[in-house]
């Protein structure tokens, strides 16, 4: 089989058999297909598409480059979550937990930020000590031990993945709809789930920058999934601001705990209630937790009455996370330099746009802009309003958070940019646009 002719074929237009597709994952990942190859099938394939198949058979092709996981040693059914990124979306950090405190044990693998904002890992190495590197061993120890760990992902995971997006970064191929749902999903498969809730973002702050094009992706992972044997829901959710009130790593955790403690942010508590009421469905698999206002009590039961924060402490503690930064979060990173802006006028908050606040975080260092930069853990930005919020003229609109006057003189245009007031009253942002989902087939 030469590499040539299939590349020739979707340049074409044409489908790509199974093989076709495995041997160009599987000889891709040893090595024995330049990149330049490589470079011009992702270049016809974003052109030219793929058929559902086609994009099912990548997918699973990915998946199986590398480690397989099997997690029913530990649980007959795995469940997970994924989201698409967004602006302060600490998600998992609350979610995890409150889900491991419902009897469901979760143990996943994350990432790092890249972009605008630090991610998973990033957030959790805010506190002192806590290991994201764990062995196989100790991944699986501490999930039977404790229900509940969250890692980073290991290179044994869809190694193909790795190579091809890098490649794509580079090559102007990112995005490409069949290209980034096998992304997402391959790790997802890899990792073991039998049961996939996917928060796909759209607007300002988010990669999906329209509902359409966010509901032509979650379709599309909702596909592969249920074709690859997995059950998927895929919530479609708003990023046209911030989640939560914080953006920035360690401002992220503290608003984390605060939630898991039974406060936090209301759009940010009840985005995590539905996404981990959704969880909880799956693993209920029609038997339990089927009720949602039933369910959603019983989880709101878990942030008031401290069972999900005992978790997250003990996730935290379990992994040599320093847990006094986490039962005193003002002892995590401190900025050396704080900025609040305040309303110049009176009105309603008509926009807080995610993209500029991210901007900003980015500035500040909150993020990295390739792979391999530092991220500055105490520096961000924290909202103080929603959009639909009254404010009269000198209430607080957002803090900025630096360690660098040059920073802070950079961030703070960007910060004031992002809100608008309006003389007439603004409705509340959605926090949901819909739910796709299906089984497996």
């Amino acid at each position: 089989m030469r590499m040539v002719d299939i590349i020739e074929k979707k340049r074409d237009g044409h489908a790509l058999t199974e093989q076709e597709i495995a041997h160009f994952i599987q000889h891709y990942t040893n090595g024995d297909i330049p990149d330049y190859q490589a470079s011009a099938l992702l270049m016809a394939i974003y052109f030219r598409g793929m058929t559902r198949d086609e994009t099912v058979q990548l997918t699973l092709a990915m998946a199986h480059s590398g480690m397989m996981m099997d997690l029913s040693d530990i649980t007959d059914y795995v469940v997970d979550k994924h989201s698409s990124g967004g602006v302060g979306d600490k998600t998992t950090l609350i979610v995890l937990p409150l889900v491991a405190a419902c009897g469901v044990p979760v143990a996943k693998m994350s990432g790092r930020g890249l972009g605008f904002t630090g991610g998973t890992l990033d957030k959790l190495e805010s506190i002192a000590g806590y290991r994201v590197s764990l062995s196989d061993a100790e991944f699986r120890a501490l999930a039977k031990q404790h229900g509940l760990v969250l890692c980073g992902q290991t290179g044994e995971l869809a190694p193909a993945d790795g190579k091809l997006y890098a490649l794509r970064d580079v090559t102007a191929t990112v995005p490409s709809l069949p290209l980034i749902a096998a992304s997402i999903m391959s790790k997802k498969l890899a990792a073991g789930a039998n049961g996939i809730v996917l928060d796909v973002k759209w607007g300002s702050g988010a990669f999906m920058h329209t509902l359409e094009d966010a509901r032509a992706l979650a379709q599309l992972m909702v596909n592969i999934g249920a074709d690859a044997g997995r059950d998927v829901v895929a919530l479609l959710s708003d990023m046209n601001q911030p989640l939560g009130y914080a953006v920035g790593n360690a401002l992220e955790v503290q608003e984390a705990i605060e939630t898991l403690q039974g406060g936090g942010a209301p759009d940010l508590r009840e985005h995590c209630l539905e996404v981990a009421w959704q969880m909880l469905r799956l693993a209920g698999r029609g038997k339990q937790w089927q009720d949602e206002d039933e369910t959603r009590r019983m989880l709101a039961a878990k942030l008031a009455n401290g069972e999900a924060f005992d978790r997250f402490r003990t996730m935290v503690e379990a992994q040599g996370g320093d847990v006094r930064m986490v039962d005193n979060p003002a002892l995590l990173p401190q900025a050396q330099h704080a900025h609040t802006l305040y309303a110049e006028r009176g009105g309603h908050v008509a926009a807080c746009e995610a993209l500029r606040v991210a901007q900003a975080s980015l500035a500040l260092g909150a993020g990295r802009e390739k792979k391999g930069d530092p991220v500055d853990h105490a520096v961000g930005v924290v909202v103080h309003v929603k959009v639909g919020d009254k404010v009269q003229q000198g209430d607080r609109l957002a803090t900025v958070y630096a360690n660098s006057t040059s920073s802070l003189e950079e961030a703070l245009p960007l910060v004031k940019a992002a809100f608008t007031l309006s003389d007439a009253p603004t409705a509340p942002l959605p926090l949901f646009y819909g739910v796709i989902e299906a089984t497996a087939r």
